[in-house]
Parts: structure tokens; C-alpha cells; sequence
């Protein structure tokens, strides 16, 4: 290695000679058992240093020479004119393989450069780098020296290959992840300025080891070995036959991430902690009582033993490969390489992996807390808490322990702290994982405030932040109980979020994530009186609407690539019920029919073109599938597509053709009545003025009103019969409640026309038509609005029909706050009364004709 200098003559395919020379040697001396294991890896290490230096100072003196790097010379050489690179990963450790690659961070010392150089020096360097990797990576007629990955720089997508430390910095500063912080405990200068490479990482030690723990980025860390098993598919019990020695359970990640993590908790307060060696760091633990003696020496013993047999799958054929064979005649070559029965080794390798699945699990199990010395907290419950997926993880009961007294002692403020404690139970039991919450509400103690109103007064919405708790990052942002920013703004929002996202689940995830973080907080402001349930359902429709519109060209684009332009002139989401009329509850659903128009175009033009009435019904499914699909965030809405034409026995998307001669010709009176409420969302321009044209001349169709009151008493009476009322809760169902207003205002829209969607205004044309009075308008008008408010409160509580005992004391004040009732008798009997009033007036009413018609 010492005669290969930057300016030795031919230097790539002088280095891949090398490389193969060095590599034989090595496994000669490897299988022979002449050396260890620390031996074969550091020379592997020592060629891969010299090679990039060599390397790289060879690019910078003909750059140098070319006059393309500013204020250098040829003395500038030796330390690559300011360059350095770092060395990650096995070969900051000095532990590569015989096929490992080479993580590289590639840096520049900004500060030897006037500003005005910077931009040709930044550019220079950026040559190099590239030229660089294609001298060590690219296989000629000499083969390779080592394949180069740069990608753990930092946000590689954006950043050159290249950067200033003045920029890693900054990054690392502002932004850098727990896996960053991980990666760096290996990081080492390998070539170039050497002096600069160490003087930025001195520079970097508070980033890496921290002096007070951020808990849940320790809980990052263990997450990591967990999202590695679910990205490659390495879950499920060790079946020998392909299993992945480095990646799978058991394997050497799993042993260098339990090092990393010890580290990661303890070297901040003992730099001797801070090894690059994974088994000089279990060392290192052992001595300083964080990991014990026999622990640490079983996983020596197993990581030394795993990789060797990872570097004999090496041997064969130079593989780039980490698989144990998946064939008996693989077993038997890798056993001879080992010099090793068949048989033995098998059980050897499934012994070790099984041994170090079992001692890194068992530092994952949670330590008990200890029993609360709060009263009402049982320790039958406090032992059940232990069971809560939460609480399994040593780090979240560590933490949990620390803020459990923190929040009894809020429950125990609660109106009632029973009641109240049994619904934080609800949410403790919902979380998936515990250390980021948990880290949350210990850092953000208004959270916990938060968490135990919403508790003691909306099981539901407890429920749900068990399930969803990352909405909890919205509250602690700035703007979390701003003024809401409207329709538009949400949807630009979202397209905007969207656009940076190239995978198209990822999109759909993303999608959830924010209509989640909004659709909590509506819900909070609710509850805490910052808007009252008129206004709340305005802003679940919005949210809808700004869903729908940022999601379609989402779905429609995705549609496209395979299928080509959406033929003739596009489609249009029409929405009718809540979604129409703009006014949703906390659990609505969408109410939605898709209308496309194919302009006498029979089919798409595209990679595989469909037939148009083919492409809207599968791009239609699509969308209901983008919205109702169950993912890793869950799902965005229920969707609901029966008040289509002809129900679910028609297609899942209406031309407009057959739209209008369906509406026209063959609907039934409460599917015009739909249309008093439906409204075009999304899609084209024309097309949604179209419809929305369409759907006035229906509603202004001459109509026989006695044809229509008929109709309409028969449906009411259908629904009477189809639909019992189960509690005097019931807001929605019911004589004199909201469905029952809702069938007069509509009719009267109908009779005479209006295409308003607000039940208020078409309650002002039942007066206008002579069909009720302006006191019987007024009492239907009270009534409605007592039983929205009503019926947002209950979704928003229970996300169903109210149940008192359900939502307990804290969910009553909030309920009779929203009433405007004194307490729950008086609510009963309110609710009894105006409800028996306002259906005397509409059976009145559909027992009479408009006068004015």
C-alpha cells in the first residue's frame, strides 16, 4: 500500500490490482486462521483509506494544475487543498467486509478560501468528489477498488456531493435525526486534510453526544432496528434459508445498534464511551456497569462468529450479499469454506442468532414502575397500564415514570377524576408507542392539560389521540389555535405538501397525516369553546373540500401515467348531504357521486387506454380507495356513493349525458330532493358550471306539489318504520328532529324551486310559499339548531349518538355549555318539547298544500 501515492502512474488500475491482491491475501490468511478477525477487516480498512486518498489527492493536483481551485498550489496537495473526507459506517470503525461499500461524507474547508473564491473552489471540489467515485466505483476491464455511497450526507436528495463544513454544521445543528447522530459515533477522517476533518468533528460533539438525553430520539433509535425488519421484509420467526446475517433479527445490526444505543445514552456524560469498535464498545460498557459481563460477552462472541460467516458468503464470487444460502448445496459450499459439518453449522449459526435475538429483547422489556402512591390510581390499574403496548419499552417507562405524577395530580383536578382516569386509560391503552408522546407531554406540560380535558370530557377524542397521538405535534406549533385559514388556503396547503412527495402511497399518507392534525384541531376548538358547532361544522366541510381538492389531481395524475388524459372533458366529484350543504360533524361521512363527460370520445389514448365509461369508473375507485383505504395513518373518510343514480346498482361514475336523462326522466322524488344540497367540489371548470346549471333546471322543473307532499309523507314514514329511535338523545332521527325539518325545508325548496342548500333558507321559502308561518318558520329554525348542536357535540364526545354515561361529567358541562342548558333534566325536557312541537308542525304541513303555489 505504501508505493501507491497520488501521482502514481495509471492510479485506478493500479488500486484495483491492489484491492484483489489485498483481498485474496487477506482470505488466505482469514480461512488459514492465521488472522483474526480485527486483523482481515482492518486491512480491508487500510486499503480503502489509501485508496481514497489516493484518489482524491490526484484529482485535486490536476485541478491544482489546471488552475480551477483558487489560491492553491502544488504545497497544497498533501492536504487536498482543503478537502477531507469522512469515513462511515464498517470503515469509520475499521470493521469492512470483503464486499462492503464505502459510506463517505466528502467535505471542504471554507475558511481557507476568500469569499469571492468560494463558488469556483465549491464547484472544483464538487469535479473531484464525482470524478472521485467513478475512479474507486466503476468496473473496468480491472475490476472495482470499492463501491462509493455518498448518501449519508446531509438531505442528500438536495445537497452536492460536496459541501462546506460550515454548511454540515449547520445542518446537523438545525436538523440532524437520531440516525445522523448514530451514524456519526463511526464517523472518522480517512483522507485528505485529516487536521480539518477532526477539528469539524470536534465541532460536532454536542450534536452527537448530548448531555441531557432527548428520550424520544433514544426511542428513535430503537424504532430503527424495528423499521429496518419491516422495509427489507425481515420480520417473522429465523428460518436459516436466506436470513439476512446483517439486517435480520439476531444479526450484527441488531448487536451494533444495541452498542450505539448504550452509547448514545451514556457518552455524553463519559467520553470513554465513545468507541468507534463495536466490540471495544460492549467493552467499554461493561467496564463503566451500563451492559453486564455476560451479556456483553455472548454478544462479542456471537457478532465475531456472524461475521465471519458473513464474510465467507463473501468469498463466493465476490458477492455483495449478506444471505445465508437458500439451498442444501449452499449450506454444504459455505460449510466447507468454514471447514465445518453441515449439520453443526446450521445449529451454531440458528443457536447465535436465536441467543442474540433473546439478550437484545430482553433490554428492550420495560422495567415495572413503581406503584403510585395516588389513591385513586388502583394497582390493579397501574399494572394494567404495564400491559399497553406504550409501556413495553424500557424507555418509555423510564419517562412515563417520571410525568405519571404530573398527571394524576391534573386528573385529580378534573370535575371527576374517576371518570377522568379511566379515560386517559383509554389513551394510554390506544398508543402504539409511548417514548414520543410521553417525551411530548415532559417537555410541553400544557399537553398534559390538554390530554386530561379531553379526557375527562370527550372519550372519543381520547381514543382517537390514542391512535393518532403524532396530532400532538400540531398543538405545540405557533399557529395551533390561530383563526382557521379557509377552504382555499387548506387546499393550497395541502397541493403544496403533496407536491414535494414523488411515491404515491407516501402522498396518500402525508394526506392523512395532515387532515388528521386539522380535523383534531377543529375538534379541540370545539371543545374548549373557541367555536360553537355551527361553525365547526363549516370548518369539517371545508377540511373535506380541501381534501378532496388537493387529493383528485393526486389521484387523477396517477391515474393518467397508466391510462393516458382523462378522455372528453373530464369529471367532477359532486358532493350532496353534509359534504353539500357544508355543514359535517366530527364523524360525518362523504356523500359523493362522480360525473365525467366523454365528449363522444370512446376511449383514453395512453400506455393501456380504456374505454371512457371504464376509465371514470376505475379512476372514481380510485379515488374512493385514496380516501377510504386503510394505511399506516390510517384512513381519511368513509365514503358513501348510494345516492347515485339508480343506487348501488348503477355504475360507480355517471356520464353527464345519462345524469341528465336519469334526473330528467327516471328519479324519484328524494333523489331531487338530494339535489337541493348537492354542490360540485372538484374537477373541471366547465364541467362543475355544467352540472351546477343541470342541478338548477331540475329544482325549477313545474312539479305537481300534491305528487310531491305524497311522496315525501310516505318516505317520512318509511323512514319512521325502517329507522326506530332508540334513545331521547337522538338528534338526528325521529318526528321533529333533524331529518324530519330537513324533509320539509328540502320540499319546500323543491315546490317552489330554490337552489339554496341551507336548511335555514329553505325553511324562509316554506314561508314565502304559504306552507308555514313565520312562528312555526322560527320554532322549526330553534328546533334544527338544538339538535345540530346537539349532534355535533355527541360526534365530537362519543362519535355516535350521545350515551351521558359514556361521556361522563367533564362531557355534560361541555354538553350543556353547547345547549345553552342548565343541566341535563332541563335539556331532557327541552329536547321532548320543542321536538313534539316542530312535528306537529310539519305533519300539519304535509297535510295541506302551499297556499301560494
Amino acid at each position: 500500500l505504501a508505493a501507491f501515492e497520488w501521482d502514481t502512474p495509471n492510479l485506478g488500475d493500479q488500486l484495483r490490482i491492489a484491492k484483489r491482491r489485498i483481498s485474496l491475501l487477506a482470505a488466505l490468511a482469514d480461512l488459514a486462521g492465521v488472522w483474526p478477525l480485527e486483523t482481515v477487516t482492518q486491512a480491508l480498512t487500510d486499503l480503502a483509506d489509501k485508496a481514497v486518498d489516493a484518489a482524491l489527492k490526484s484529482l485535486v493536483a490536476a485541478e491544482i494544475t489546471r488552475g480551477k481551485i483558487p489560491g492553491m498550489g502544488s504545497g497544497d496537495v498533501e492536504t487536498a487543498a482543503g478537502m477531507c473526507v469522512l469515513a462511515m459506517g464498517k470503515m469509520g470503525a475499521g470493521e469492512l467486509n470483503y464486499s462492503s461499500d464505502i459510506d463517505l461524507i466528502v467535505l471542504f474547508d471554507e475558511s481557507r478560501f476568500d469569499v469571492d473564491d468560494y463558488a469556483d473552489a465549491r464547484a472544483a471540489f464538487i469535479r473531484i468528489t464525482r470524478r472521485m467515485t467513478a475512479m474507486l466505483s466503476d468496473l473496468t476491464g480491472e475490476g472495482y477498488v470499492f463501491r462509493t455511497d455518498l448518501r449519508l450526507r446531509p438531505d442528500p436528495s438536495v445537497t452536492p456531493v460536496c459541501l462546506s463544513m460550515e454548511a454540515g454544521e449547520r445542518y446537523y445543528e438545525s436538523v440532524g435525526r437520531t440516525w445522523e447522530r448514530a451514524a456519526h459515533i463511526k464517523a472518522r477522517p480517512c483522507a485528505g486534510d485529516i487536521a480539518a476533518g477532526e477539528k469539524y468533528l470536534e465541532r460536532l460533539l454536542p450534536f452527537v453526544w448530548r448531555k441531557h438525553l432527548d428520550f424520544a430520539a433514544i426511542q428513535d433509535a430503537h424504532d430503527m432496528r424495528l423499521r429496518i425488519r419491516e422495509h427489507k421484509g425481515l420480520h417473522g420467526p429465523i428460518v436459516l434459508e436466506g436470513h439476512n446475517m446483517k439486517l435480520g433479527q439476531g444479526g450484527i445490526r441488531e448487536i451494533e445498534f444495541f452498542t450505539q444505543t448504550r452509547q448514545i445514552i451514556a457518552g455524553g456524560r463519559d467520553p470513554e464511551l465513545r468507541s468507534r469498535q463495536t466490540v471495544e464498545g460492549l467493552h467499554q460498557l461493561v467496564a463503566k456497569d451500563w451492559v453486564p459481563k455476560e451479556a456483553a460477552d455472548t454478544l462479542i462472541e456471537d457478532y465475531r462468529a456472524h461475521r465471519d460467516i458473513e464474510h465467507r458468503l463473501q468469498m463466493i464470487n465476490d458477492a455483495q450479499t449478506h444471505d445465508l444460502p437458500k439451498t442444501d448445496e449452499g449450506f454444504e459450499r459455505l460449510a466447507a469454506l468454514c471447514g465445518r459439518d453441515v449439520e453443526e453449522l446450521r445449529g451454531d449459526i440458528l443457536m447465535r442468532l436465536a441467543r442474540v435475538a433473546e439478550v437484545i429483547e430482553s433490554f428492550f422489556a420495560p422495567d415495572a414502575p413503581e406503584a403510585s402512591d395516588t389513591e385513586f390510581l388502583s394497582i390493579e390499574m397501574s399494572a394494567r397500564w404495564l400491559t399497553f403496548p406504550a409501556l413495553r419499552s424500557e424507555r418509555a417507562a423510564e419517562i412515563f415514570s417520571r410525568i405519571k405524577p404530573e398527571i394524576l395530580t391534573r386528573v385529580q383536578k378534573a370535575a371527576r377524576p374517576e371518570e377522568a382516569l379511566q379515560q386517559f386509560e383509554s389513551f394510554l391503552k390506544g398508543l402504539p408507542a409511548g417514548v414520543q408522546v410521553f417525551s411530548l407531554f415532559q417537555a410541553n406540560p400544557q399537553l398534559i392539560d390538554l390530554m386530561v380535558d379531553i379526557a375527562s370530557t370527550a372519550p372519543v377524542l381520547a381514543e382517537y389521540l390514542g391512535r393518532n397521538s403524532q396530532v400532538f405535534d400540531a398543538v405545540i406549533a405557533g399557529d395551533f389555535f390561530a383563526p382557521w385559514p379557509g377552504a382555499d388556503t387548506l387546499k393550497q396547503q395541502l397541493r403544496d405538501s403533496l407536491a414535494k412527495i414523488d411515491d404515491y402511497e407516501d402522498q396518500l399518507n402525508a394526506a392523512r397525516r395532515w387532515q388528521k392534525e386539522w380535523h383534531f384541531q377543529i375538534g379541540v376548538h370545539h371543545l374548549r369553546g373557541l367555536i360553537d358547532a355551527q361553525t365547526a361544522g363549516q370548518h369539517y366541510a371545508e377540511l373535506a373540500d380541501a381534501v378532496l381538492g388537493a387529493l383528485w389531481p393526486v389521484v387523477a395524475d396517477q391515474f393518467i401515467k397508466k391510462h393516458g388524459p382523462m378522455p372528453g372533458n373530464g369529471a367532477v366529484i359532486l358532493g350532496l348531504g353534509s359534504i353539500g350543504s357544508q355543514r359535517m360533524t366530527a364523524a360525518s361521512d362523504l356523500d359523493l357521486i362522480v360525473i365525467y363527460d366523454p365528449a363522444d370520445q370512446d376511449a383514453s389514448e395512453g400506455r393501456r387506454p380504456l374505454p371512457s365509461k371504464t376509465y371514470y369508473a376505475r379512476l372514481t375507485q380510485a379515488m374512493v380507495t385514496a380516501l377510504g383505504a386503510p394505511m399506516a395513518e390510517g384512513r381519511l373518510y368513509e365514503v358513501d356513493m348510494r345516492l347515485r343514480p339508480s343506487g348501488r346498482q348503477g355504475p360507480v361514475a355517471t356520464s353527464i349525458s345519462s345524469f341528465k336523462t336519469y334526473q330528467k326522466d327516471e328519479a324519484w322524488t328524494w333523489e331531487h330532493l338530494a339535489l337541493t344540497r348537492a354542490r360540485p367540489i372538484v374537477g373541471d371548470i366547465p364541467l362543475m358550471d355544467a352540472i351546477e346549471v343541470f342541478r338548477q333546471e331540475i329544482l325549477n322543473l313545474p312539479r305537481d306539489a300534491k305528487v310531491i307532499l305524497n311522496d315525501v309523507s310516505e318516505m317520512r314514514q318509511r323512514i319512521a318504520e325502517a329507522k326506530a329511535v332508540k334513545t331521547e338523545w337522538e338528534a338526528k332521527l325521529g318526528r321533529g328532529r333533524m331529518q324530519d325539518i330537513e324533509l320539509l325545508a328540502q320540499t319546500a325548496a323543491l315546490l317552489d324551486g330554490h337552489t339554496g342548500r341551507h336548511i335555514s333558507d329553505q325553511l324562509k321559502v316554506a314561508v314565502e310559499l304559504g306552507w308555514i308561518n313565520n312562528t312555526q318558520q322560527e320554532l322549526l329554525a330553534k328546533t334544527y339548531a338544538l339538535m345540530w348542536r346537539l349532534q355535533a357535540s355527541a360526534r365530537l364526545l362519543t362519535g355516535e349518538v350521545l350515551d351521558l354515561e359514556t361521556i361522563g361529567q367533564g362531557g355534560r358541562q361541555f354538553l350543556m355549555r353547547e345547549t345553552h342548558s342548565d343541566d341535563v333534566d332541563a335539556l331532557r325536557s327541552e329536547l321532548a318539547q320543542i321536538s313534539s312541537a316542530a312535528a306537529d308542525v310539519i305533519d300539519q304541513s304535509f297535510a295541506k298544500l302551499p297556499t301560494k303555489l
